[in-house]
């Protein structure tokens, strides 16, 4: 072979890797067609995933992935007897083989209890949970009784997660990355000069003055040449308020990832992407199917713009860009009256997570700031440690029509379990450790900052909604086991687990195999009062304001700051990183080896490739898995202390909670549960009235809410009470 075959052959080979990329995604897409109409078809009732599964061209197990409704109720046949369940208890397993191993899925689920069947039972204490159970050692282990396991195609397979190593291996993982902690900056961020554009309309919006620009086509190179030639001095972030131009062309794109990405790095004449300058090298564009950051520098000068959109901080409502320019002006105003040095920054994630360095202390225990954790156990936390609780109910566990459908959502939630996080050098506590303690010595511990790894017996009477976390098929999916009698084992943090030892309706079983405890510390407890006071202020005067113009802009604010802390919150758990980059077509052999094309066009290749943990001095995902957690289980069980009442999933009759969304759950009926606008209060934020098909797909039930908010709202008297 001589060069120029060889030169041939290599043009011949691209070629053929831009058809498979092209064949890729079309079958991406019609994969995804393929799972919507197995979802749709679960709705049917007499619908089974044995008549499904030939026709998709799947496994039973791939259709019961794809649509959970359609899993066999009972997956084992029932043992031929059975025996009292034995009092719910925490216990420490001396080993990992002193108890009988269970495997994911393998004890045997009875069926679940249809909604006609659990509409007479009792309901549970509205006032107080159950009294905590016996924390005790576990009882000498027994031979299990024979079940016959299904095949595993049945069963579908769960994620497995990670655990400790046992002995010396493990120990060293309780440690710090040397040479790596958070502590007071010793500089202020700078302001960059802000347009606000609404792609729709053409409105821009520049401090107080108001231009609309000729939009045809929405590209970046036109959207930058248009603000530049209409700002003279030119402007370092352009905010856009409306009209997301990046997916103009969705139609042309399997995902709207692919659809942003071909935006993103569209020809700009004049512009090339930014490659960073100073500290805040945040190089290249950032991907995002809904929130994208485009970056861009002139060919020749020293200009740098990046292009974002304002829905990374808030749902604009129809707001219009002037409103939203005095959103953040009111923003800004409310942070300075905390902290003198407070600058607005690109997005919440980054002011937020800026504003909490400006509150460490530079005196005292932690004037040094605060170590970061050894990357084993930084990878242990992301593993295990999952967000909000995302889950929808389906019939027979509901009504298949519903008698209403009312949304509860919990205000400013994270704010209130900030309070207390886990500081200094984490500690090991064993199983063998666990069950030596006291009983007193085990409670104090499970109400400290902890991360337990566990093993779950669900009771064998229960008829409610699962209440622990474990692992699901799927990159970082979960799942809420509830059938009675299930084991499983799983992570959870200290709330949860008090949650499942003491809720009103029956003690589970928990057994410690190990756990991560820290001292209990206040890192995050000045930052938190801050924005929550800045939130209230802002409130206050989105209620009181005389203008509406200016009580929208005021509430637009609160919504802000509610995503500096949510954010905020987020950055602390720093995923492993995921870098986006792009590169001439005719340089494409400088590809990094690693690299994966997610889109190309005919001058450049946009690629990925994962970096891992990287050494980030502001990385804690122990205070936000620990934050995650208390939230999870608010969602169940919260205490009213003023009102000496509980509220939550857990306090309502079974069968009647059709979802849980992060922050809010969806139930059946209407409660009085008491709202006193302070954080963590349950607001009544929808209400609609039946009868209504239960949802039986994310979509159904968004459009059930949207129609359930518009319901109340036109439901309210004037002086806002319904």
């Amino acid at each position: 072979m001589d060069a120029k075959t060889y030169t041939a052959q290599l043009a011949d080979l691209r070629t053929l890797r831009d058809d498979i990329k092209k064949t890729q995604a079309a079958l991406a897409k019609l994969e995804t067609d393929r799972a919507r109409q197995i979802t749709a078809l679960a709705g049917y009732e007499k619908a089974k995933a044995d008549r499904i599964a030939p026709a998709a061209g799947l496994s039973l197990a791939d259709v019961v992935a794809i649509a959970p409704i359609l899993a066999p109720d009972r997956l084992a046949a029932p043992p031929t007897t059975t025996s009292p369940a034995p009092a719910p208890t925490v216990s420490g397993a001396t080993s990992p083989s002193s108890q009988p191993q269970p495997q994911a899925g393998s004890a045997e689920p009875a069926p679940a209890p249809t909604a006609a069947e659990t509409a007479g039972a009792p309901a549970p204490d509205m006032r107080r949970p159950a009294q905590p159970a016996a924390i005790s050692t576990p009882p000498p282990a027994r031979a299990p009784e024979t079940t016959s396991v299904p095949p595993p195609a049945v069963l579908g397979e769960s994620r497995a997660l990670p655990s400790i190593p046992e002995g010396p291996q493990g120990d060293g993982w309780f440690t710090h990355t040397a040479n790596l902690s958070s502590a007071h900056p010793n500089f202020t961020q700078q302001a960059r000069s802000t347009v606000f554009l609404d792609t729709v309309s053409g409105i821009l919006v520049h401090r107080d003055q108001v231009t609309r620009l000729d939009l045809p086509h929405g590209t970046a190179g036109e959207i930058l040449d248009a603000v530049f030639r209409t700002v003279p001095e030119g402007a370092e972030r352009i905010y856009i308020t409306a009209g997301d131009p990046w997916h103009r062309d969705a139609d042309r794109h399997p995902y709207l990832r692919d659809a942003v990405a071909a935006w993103l790095n569209a020809p700009t004449p004049g512009w090339r992407t930014d490659t960073g300058r100073g500290k805040d090298r945040m190089a290249g564009h950032f991907v995002h199917a809904r929130n994208p950051v485009g970056r861009y520098q002139r060919d020749h000068g020293e200009q740098h713009v990046e292009i974002r959109s304002v829905g990374e901080w808030f749902d604009t409502e129809g707001a219009e860009p002037a409103t939203i320019r005095d959103a953040f002006v009111l923003l800004w105003k409310a942070l300075r009256a905390h902290w003198p040095d407070a600058v607005v920054m690109g997005s919440p994630s980054q002011t937020g997570r800026d504003l909490w360095t400006r509150t460490i202390p530079t005196k005292g225990q932690f004037a040094d700031g605060y170590s970061v954790l050894s990357e084993e156990l930084r990878g242990l936390l992301h593993a295990t440690a999952g967000q909000g609780r995302t889950e929808l109910i389906t019939p027979p566990r509901v009504p298949e029509q519903l008698p209403a459908l009312v949304e509860y959502d919990r205000t400013f939630a994270y704010a209130k379990h900030t309070w207390k996080s886990g500081v200094g050098t984490p500690r090991r506590v064993t199983a063998h450790t666990f069950s030596s303690w006291s009983q007193k010595e085990q409670t104090k511990a499970l109400f400290g900052c902890g991360h337990w790894h566990v093993r779950v017996t669900v009771p064998d009477t229960w008829n409610h909604v699962g209440i622990l976390p474990a692992a699901a098929p799927g990159d970082r999916a979960w799942h809420y086991p509830h059938h009675p009698g299930t084991t499983f084992t799983t992570w959870a943090g200290g709330p949860e687990i008090y949650t499942a030892l003491t809720n009103p309706v029956q003690p589970w079983k928990i057994e410690i195999l190990d756990g991560i405890l820290w001292t209990d510390g206040k890192p995050l407890d000045d930052w938190s009062k801050k924005l929550k006071e800045a939130w209230a202020a802002l409130a206050a005067q989105a209620d009181l304001h005389g203008d509406p113009l200016q009580r929208t802009a005021a509430h637009l604010a609160s919504r802000a700051v509610r995503s500096l802390l949510l954010y905020g919150i987020g950055a602390f758990a720093q995923r492993p990183r995921m870098v986006t980059g792009t590169t001439p077509r005719t340089m494409e052999r400088d590809l990094p080896a690693d690299a994966e094309i997610i889109n190309f066009n005919d001058t450049t290749i946009t690629w990925q490739r994962p970096t891992g943990f990287t050494r980030d001095p502001y990385a804690h995902p122990e205070w936000a898995a620990g934050i995650w957690s208390a939230a999870r289980a608010a969602l169940l069980s919260q205490r009213m202390r003023d009102d000496n009442t509980y509220v939550g999933a857990l306090h309502v009759p079974a069968g009647s909670v059709v979802a849980f969304r992060t922050d809010a759950v969806y139930l059946t009926e209407h409660h009085p549960w008491p709202y006193h606008g302070q954080p963590g209060d349950y607001l009544t934020k929808g209400h609609l009235t039946g009868p209504i098909p239960a949802p039986t797909s994310e979509e159904a039930l968004l459009t059930l809410r949207d129609t359930g908010r518009t319901a109340l709202t036109n439901s309210r008297t004037p002086d806002g009470q319904n």
